[in-house]
């Protein structure tokens, strides 16, 4: 590889340095490590990709996740892509996986939490105007609540259509038919694991659907590491004063750091969008 520039190697000094913690991470856990930071939705899909190009099948990989949710759909593209590129399969949560950060990581052979790591209910969500991202749950409740209070106060209309203007009637129909198809994606996640027999998938699916799904009534519901784990899911409880959270930690404070609304980092690949 041609030398850098002193400008342009000044200019990127941080990626090397996060990339470098990443290939530590590697050596000392003989793993493949990618690193993904964002809403899941159908443009993780290419910089997924560019981070995993390379990947061998025959190694172990370690994804470390942390997202707000998305779109199930997508999440499960994703840990398809992931498995397709691994022996084993590895979710780290540093901080937040939730809906389809859960989903993806329901699609791991392993788990690994912290003191810091949360997972979360099951609930699709819909990008709205400027980038608000809403639960499927929320704008059927919103546009509910709207009808309910309309009828009985027909003159509060025009209160109650300012107040869900961002929802049409094809949005409300999509979050219906999300929420609809959410037991199908917990069941297709799970089967994700080969080793999995279609037995304990099945039992796992039934174990979950409550509390993930049909007792949640917040998209902000946490999940904390022992709930997971009590929950029956493969979760690594990660010691906080123990060499492999650190690393963990060390390495998520990189990310925290840089303002960014997508993280798609390798030992070589670096996808990173910074929040405008």
């Amino acid at each position: 590889m041609k030398p850098r520039s002193p400008l342009f190697e000044a200019q990127n000094a941080p990626r090397y340095e996060r990339q470098e913690l990443i290939r530590k991470y590697e050596a000392a856990h003989d793993c493949r490590l990618v690193v993904m930071s964002d809403a899941l939705f159908p443009h993780s899909i290419p910089p997924f990709e560019e981070v995993l190009f390379d990947a061998s099948p025959s190694e172990d990989l370690h994804i470390f996740l942390v997202s707000p949710g998305g779109d199930g759909e997508t999440a499960l593209r994703l840990v398809r892509q992931a498995q397709s590129r691994s022996k084993k399969l590895t979710v780290i949560v540093p901080d937040q996986a939730k809906s389809a950060g859960t989903l993806f990581a329901l699609g791991a052979h392993g788990i690994i939490m912290g003191p810091t790591s949360d997972l979360g209910p099951i609930d699709p969500q819909f990008l709205l105007r400027g980038g608000q991202l809403v639960a499927a749950k929320a704008i059927i409740a919103a546009v509910d609540e709207a009808e309910k209070r309309i009828q009985n106060n027909p003159a509060t209309y025009p209160l109650h259509a300012s107040l869900v203007a961002d929802v049409t009637g094809i949005l409300v129909q999509q979050a219906r038919d999300a929420l609809a198809r959410t037991d199908d994606l917990l069941l297709a996640a799970l089967a994700c694991v080969s080793d999995r027999s279609s037995c304990e998938v099945e039992r796992l699916a039934a174990e979950l659907k409550e509390p993930l799904i049909s007792q949640t009534k917040s998209h902000r519901a946490i999940i904390s590491s022992e709930d997971a784990r009590k929950l029956g899911l493969p979760v690594k409880i990660a010691d906080p004063a123990g060499e492999h959270w650190q690393s963990i930690w060390r390495l998520w404070t990189k990310y925290a750091i840089l303002n960014a609304v997508r993280i798609y980092e390798g030992r070589e690949a670096s996808v990173v969008v910074p929040a405008t």
